[in-house]
């Protein structure tokens, strides 16, 4: 492994089928007022908020709802939850759902105690400033519901301006960003619907290759990446086949928050091309984040193969099993990203941004919203992001 890092991770984890029974002592530690995050209301079809509630009552908490989190979480929503937390003196930030909703409280959570002329929009998602030592950072806690961005064990936090049509995430340095507990259960992932469920497992398997396409060196990183790659696969598949396949559906919920929780990044430079991609196709179209990473991924990973080729090649052979005899490295990397696009194809990923709503005429906006990052094997030049995007649609 090559470079410097510390590895530091203060999220604490409650993984299970039971791990709700442990949420009411979880919130003994923290003040009485509760702002309750959670989206569109399916929580209360499917009985997850009452239990959440129950919990809430008996830990004899004050709650304040804070509900319509979109997939998407916007800068006005933001304002709105920081009003909330604001008026409320809140203690603590419960956010019920998927990684909009998590990524939503702790952008609430490090923006409530701003100075009130300070716009947090610009201070974190612009300017990508850290909180101040001495500015509180209003703790987050979650209630995992849908799985794939992994915000239930990271600092990172994902808000959209459709004024600008950026779609930004910040990935915060500060360790009170991360949410102090989480509890992950998996059944409460059955009633999610396969198009959410397809879109969270690309997610996943993207999160990681973002960090695996990286680096020449012999990494350990990428060894791990290698057994989550090759675990969501195979529980990717049974999941598509029966949604209540607890095995299945436990494996991607843990793949998912190792994905994304800085572990297989230690030693890494990390690429995330493709998420500044997928964020700009999203901040033109509102689509749901993984698949707006399915539908630009492929072309991407095939126009910056050749400078990568032997990490490619070696992703082919550990990841999808294909045979390295008689190939050349580059007819092994080219095979490893046809078996990932046949398996993106079998669980019913998106393939084109053009089935998200983008046209030939949003591509050059689409480019103009697109960050280029450094940290890949080929930073891209303007004129590859259009060639990329037009190879997606």
């Amino acid at each position: 492994m090559l470079g410097n890092f510390t590895y530091h991770n203060p999220t604490k984890l409650i993984f299970g089928a039971d791990s709700m029974d442990a949420l009411a002592d979880e919130l003994a530690s923290f003040g009485p007022v509760v702002q309750l995050v959670y989206g569109g209301g399916s929580i209360k079809r499917n009985g997850i908020y009452d239990k959440v509630m129950a919990a809430l009552v008996a830990a004899g908490k004050t709650v304040v709802e804070d509900a319509g989190v979109m997939p998407n979480p916007t800068v006005e929503k933001l304002y709105e939850g920081v009003r909330i937390a604001r008026e409320n003196h809140v203690d603590l930030i419960l956010a019920v759902g998927g990684g909009s909703c998590i990524d939503y409280a702790k952008g609430v959570a490090v923006s409530a105690n701003l100075p009130e002329d300070v716009d947090p929009w610009q201070r974190y998602w612009v300017d990508f400033d850290e909180p101040a030592a001495d500015l509180e950072v209003i703790p987050v806690g979650s209630v995992l519901t849908m799985v794939g961005t992994g915000s239930e064990m990271n600092c990172g936090s994902v808000i959209t301006n459709h004024a600008t049509k950026m779609k930004v995430g910040h990935v915060f340095a500060d360790a009170r960003v991360f949410p102090r507990f989480a509890v992950l259960n998996p059944e409460f992932t059955y009633t999610l619907p396969r198009y959410q469920m397809v879109a969270g497992i690309f997610d996943i398997m993207n999160h990681i290759t973002e960090q695996y396409f990286s680096g020449t060196d012999d990494n350990t990183s990428d060894y791990l990446s290698e057994g989550l790659m090759r675990s969501l696969v195979a529980a990717s598949r049974a999941a598509v086949a029966d949604a209540h396949d607890y095995e299945a559906r436990s494996n991607i919920m843990w793949c998912a928050t190792w994905a994304l929780n800085t572990l297989v990044a230690c030693g890494k430079s990390t690429d995330w091309e493709v998420h500044m991609l997928g964020q700009a196709v999203g901040a033109h179209t509102d689509a749901t984040h993984g698949m707006t990473l399915s539908a630009v991924a492929l072309p991407y990973y095939r126009l910056v193969m050749p400078y990568g080729v032997e990490k490619f090649a070696r992703f082919a052979t550990a990841v999808w099993g294909v045979s390295p005899e008689g190939r050349t490295s580059e007819e092994l990397a080219a095979a490893g990203l046809d078996a990932m696009e046949a398996w993106m194809r079998e669980i019913g990923c998106v393939m084109s941004i053009s089935e998200l709503g983008a046209t030939e005429d949003m591509v050059e906006g689409i480019a103009d919203s697109t960050l280029v990052m450094q940290g890949g094997y080929h930073p891209l030049t303007r004129d590859e992001i259009v060639s990329v995007l037009r190879a997606s649609l």
